[in-house]
């Protein structure tokens, strides 16, 4: 009996007459598949490898002197207002809760030593408060946030269990909105015995996009929210409804209030800092807050001792960088000087077996 075979790409398909022939398992001949695409590989040899160690090295050490001499010209001034301290004002708040009618108020005197001379960013400050859990995170409506009717009275199931309080859609709804920022934090500067106000400006304090884009109040009657927000229920934790937050200013309510909006951008670690307001500075001649006595008034609505947490007030100046930050000129001059101490050592290291290496590649 004749045997028939036939043979594709390397393969053998053996059987009598014809048949299915089997499929090759070879990769296409393309310049991909077949590893033939062009590609640059660098030679790497001292004369290529020292001059980019000692070129970071003169690049960023330079860099990163300049940036933490500029981190460390920029006043900043913190208290910590928590009370654990039993001699702290504030120890008397210490165990007040988020469901209190009844306000705390403590008083806490402090002294600054040199002028803040530009203007002036109050912060609080907050720690061992975990942002960042995913939970925590998802839970908000942005719908409902950028001032969409139908998520108004109907809000995401992410919210929960923020969702509907007393049989009524919650506004804003979610956990991030019931647990904001609520104390109230007032600056004195003494004069001869007497307290003056220092003008705290909270317009500005919120990114721009936040503020125009993602946070929007819903159409209706924007001269009364209070029509617009009748059919929702303010969060389980608020004092007042969303919009009514801010009392001075009646523009800066809803969900366009700034500290609002401050707020429900998350932070990434426990501990944080927000922008509070702002302290402009006012005739040229004159700091801003200039050295002397003043007062901070604190009413104390914000629970942070059940979570082992600590509450803080800072005043800060800012520069071209930003805020006090000396981690990242560290991170340059570090960086800077290991590359160029590695530079030194493989420039002695080829100084001195280089020509060794070299020699022993000529033959006899």
């Amino acid at each position: 009996m004749a045997m028939n075979y036939k043979e594709e790409d390397g393969h053998h398909n053996s059987g009598v007459g014809p048949g299915p022939a089997v499929k090759s398992k070879k990769p296409d001949n393309t310049a991909f598949k077949q590893q033939r695409l062009p590609a640059w590989q660098p030679i790497l040899t001292a004369g290529t490898v020292l001059p980019a160690f000692f070129v970071i090295g003169v690049i960023f050490i330079p860099i990163g002197i300049g940036i933490f001499v500029t981190s460390n010209n920029i006043r900043e001034y913190e208290i910590d207002y928590t009370g654990i301290d039993p001699n702290s004002p504030c120890n008397k708040c210490l165990n007040v809760t988020g469901t209190s009618n009844t306000t705390c108020r403590c008083t806490i005197n402090f002294t600054l030593e040199h002028p803040f001379e530009s203007n002036v960013f109050m912060y609080y400050g907050l720690s061992n408060f975990y942002q960042n859990h995913r939970r925590y995170v998802k839970s908000r409506d942005d719908s409902q946030l950028n001032g969409d009717k139908n998520s108004l009275t109907n809000p995401s199931k992410e919210c929960d269990p923020y969702r509907v309080n007393q049989g009524k859609p919650i506004a804003p709804c979610g956990a991030i909105a019931n647990s904001m920022f609520n104390d109230t934090l007032s600056l004195y500067q003494i004069k001869e015995g007497s307290r003056v106000s220092i003008k705290l400006t909270k317009k500005g304090i919120a990114w721009w996009t936040d503020k125009n884009v993602k946070f929007r109040n819903p159409s209706g009657n924007s001269s009364d929210l209070a029509v617009v927000f009748k059919d929702t229920e303010k969060p389980i934790n608020w004092k007042n409804p969303v919009y009514d937050l801010d009392k001075d200013d009646p523009e800066n309510n809803g969900f366009i209030n700034e500290d609002f909006i401050v707020w429900m951008r998350t932070a990434a670690l426990p501990t944080f800092r927000k922008l509070y307001g702002l302290i402009e500075k006012g005739d040229a001649q004159y700091a801003a807050l200039a050295p002397g006595n003043y007062s901070l008034d604190i009413e104390y609505n914000y629970p942070v001792f059940s979570f082992d947490g600590r509450k803080r007030m800072i005043l800060s100046t800012i520069s071209w960088m930003g805020g006090k930050n000396p981690f990242l000129g560290i991170a340059y001059i570090t960086v800077g000087s290991i590359c160029f101490f590695l530079g030194v050592v493989l420039l002695i290291i080829h100084h001195k077996y280089g020509n060794r290496n070299n020699s022993a590649d000529i033959p006899n």
